[in-house]
C-alpha cells in the first residue's frame, strides 16, 4: 500500500507526511516503513554536522500510523466521523539515533478504544533496533 492509499485515509502531505508504504495492517495494529531523505532541509539546521532526525519526528511517523491504523478501522462506518488528531503523549523513550538515508519502520497498535478515545502504543525501529517508542491517545476531531 503506497503514499495514494495513505493520502486517501489521513489528511498529511509532504512535507509533512512521514509514511511512504503500508507493510501490514489489521483491525489493531500497522506497519509502515520510510526512507529518512538525507535531502530533508531539517539536517541543514538539526545538527548540520551531526545530521539525525528530530525524535519528535520520529514520534509524528508513529502518531500517523496511528491515525492512518483508527482512519482505515472507520472507513466506511458513518456513526463517527472526523480525522484522527493526538490528544495526549503519554509517554516516550528515545533509544537510538535515525540518520538520513535510514530505512525506518514505524508500528502503531491499538491498546484500547474508551468513547471516542483510542489509546495506542507504537514505535520506530532502525537497522531491527528499537530507535522510539511511545504510547499516545488519538480522538476524531471534524466531521461533524
Amino acid at each position: 500500500m503506497d503514499r495514494d492509499f495513505i493520502m486517501a485515509r489521513i489528511p498529511h502531505r509532504p512535507p509533512f507526511l512521514w509514511l511512504d508504504r503500508v507493510l501490514e495492517l489489521t483491525d489493531s495494529a500497522i506497519r509502515a516503513e520510510t526512507t529518512v531523505s538525507a535531502e530533508l532541509d531539517i539536517f541543514k539546521g538539526h545538527y548540520p554536522d551531526y545530521p539525525i532526525m528530530p525524535g519528535v519526528l520520529l514520534c509524528e511517523a508513529v502518531f500517523q500510523a496511528g491515525a492512518l491504523l483508527i482512519a482505515e478501522t472507520r472507513r466506511g462506518k458513518q456513526d463517527v466521523q472526523g480525522v484522527p488528531v493526538l490528544t495526549r503523549i503519554l509517554g516516550a523513550k528515545f533509544k537510538r539515533e535515525v540518520r538520513p538515508g535510514d530505512l525506518i519502520e514505524i508500528t502503531a497498535a491499538l491498546k484500547e478504544q474508551v468513547g471516542p478515545a483510542w489509546f495506542l502504543k507504537g514505535g520506530v525501529q532502525v537497522g531491527g533496533k528499537t530507535a522510539v517508542q511511545v504510547e499516545f491517545a488519538c480522538a476524531l476531531k471534524g466531521g461533524e
